[in-house]
């Protein structure tokens, strides 16, 4: 079965899909690391199904990474099946076309993706209400549609954060439906009591709200799929980041190395190890001392049940004026328990997601990071080191979308 991603960010969702047996056409993204990544997973899958996966961990293991080079390894068709291009009435037809010469005569069985998530955040419409309200991203989900209509897929999945259900008091979800309606579609978002799909519960060790609207043909007469809760009793200091080298704040490297010990049981379970002897991308940032003297205070209130609150510090280590919108500021990833949500702006600094082990005092690595997303170890993010924590904290998380995947596959 064929699908087209679209928004397809670093390829979360994709990588579900991929998982649960479906076969990816075109992947359409408009930011250039994450069409990267997309294109050396691409060549990764290639390899693997021609039993030449050795050429892909060789280029993991490599300290002067070629992208280019690498991708030569596999047939140039799939990497032009990645484009690299922001969708907007300006490209749309120039995207059509490429898809056309990729698709050849093949169907499209279901469009994926979600447009751009920050047009619809809450964090962002409570920091600049007016701002939020002209972006033109509110209004990408009318180039979804388009897609929609030309394409006339079986099945859509559009995943978007909780703040879509109350953009603009519900109105801006009210158009989106009826857009879609109107392109011969119906569809749902989550039927539970808060209209969104929780990661924790698909075994992703992170509390992660998610509205994934699923949309089938009228004439298929479908219904929003039922999800069996996964037990989840696991920690992310036991069981996800237990067998990683203890690093300390700048240390680490985005190359090879070895684990510290062998894989716990829900790494195995959750694919995150699948087999490699080595982890790449295990680099944690560099910090001031006014920040890991931050840090170490932080673990020791987390460590007695409280939250840190920005205000309480000493005021030497105080550097910002307006404590009240700093409060929380900090804050520590809770190593006996699932992590709180991984999000973007992880890219700017690592204050947000601090170690819970205070003797490695510093904040998560980038495959720190990826696990909490439930990525695979053996899935590289092209790029810098802050365009890798920017990916991830756009994914969606591949285990939650291979089972999304999976009964969406028992549907068609």
């Amino acid at each position: 079965m064929n699908f087209i991603d679209l928004f397809a960010g670093a390829g979360g969702l994709s990588e579900g899909f991929i998982r649960a047996g479906f076969n990816p056409v075109v992947h359409v993204e408009m930011n250039k690391d994450a069409c990267d990544t997309i294109k050396t997973r691409t060549a990764y899958h290639w390899l693997k199904e021609n039993g030449q996966s050795e050429i892909y961990y060789n280029y993991l293991k490599s300290f002067a990474k070629n992208k280019e080079e690498f991708w030569k390894k596999v047939p140039e068709n799939l990497i032009n099946s990645v484009i690299n291009m922001e969708i907007s009435e300006k490209t749309l037809h120039e995207i059509f076309k490429m898809i056309d010469k990729v698709l050849g005569d093949k169907e499209v069985d279901i469009i994926i993706g979600g447009p751009p998530c920050q047009a619809y955040s809450l964090v962002g419409r409570a920091r600049d209400p007016h701002k939020m309200k002209n972006d033109p991203r509110n209004f990408l989900y009318k180039y979804y549609v388009k897609f929609l209509e030309k394409y006339r897929p079986k099945m859509f999945v559009f995943e978007n954060v909780p703040g879509i259900l109350s953009a603009k008091n519900g109105v801006h979800l009210d158009n989106i439906f009826k857009a879609i309606r109107k392109a011969g579609y119906e569809l749902s978002v989550p039927t539970n009591k808060y209209k969104t799909l929780n990661a924790k519960n698909f075994g992703v060790l992170q509390d992660r709200k998610r509205v994934i609207i699923i949309g089938w043909r009228k004439e298929l007469k479908l219904s929003y799929p039922e999800f069996n809760v996964a037990e989840n009793n696991f920690e992310v200091l036991k069981d996800l980041f237990s067998d990683l080298i203890p690093l300390n704040n700048g240390k680490g490297t985005l190359n090879a190395v070895s684990y510290a010990k062998p894989a716990t049981y829900y790494l195995e379970k959750a694919k995150i190890r699948n087999g490699l002897d080595f982890v790449t991308q295990h680099i944690a940032r560099p910090n001031n001392e006014n920040d890991l003297e931050i840090y170490r205070i932080a673990v020791d209130e987390w460590n007695k049940g409280k939250r840190l609150n920005y205000a309480d510090l000493p005021p030497r280590l105080i550097k910002h004026n307006n404590t009240k919108s700093f409060t929380n500021r900090f804050q520590v990833v809770n190593g006996q328990g699932i992590s709180h949500t991984v999000v973007a702006h992880i890219a700017m600094d690592g204050h947000y997601y601090i170690h819970p082990d205070k003797e490695q005092n510093r904040s998560i690595t980038v495959r720190e990071a990826a696990r909490i997303q439930s990525f695979p170890d053996d899935y590289f993010f092209e790029g810098s080191r802050s365009a890798a924590f920017q990916q991830i904290g756009n994914a969606v998380p591949p285990l939650m979308a291979e089972k999304i995947a999976e009964k969406i596959r028992g549907m068609l």
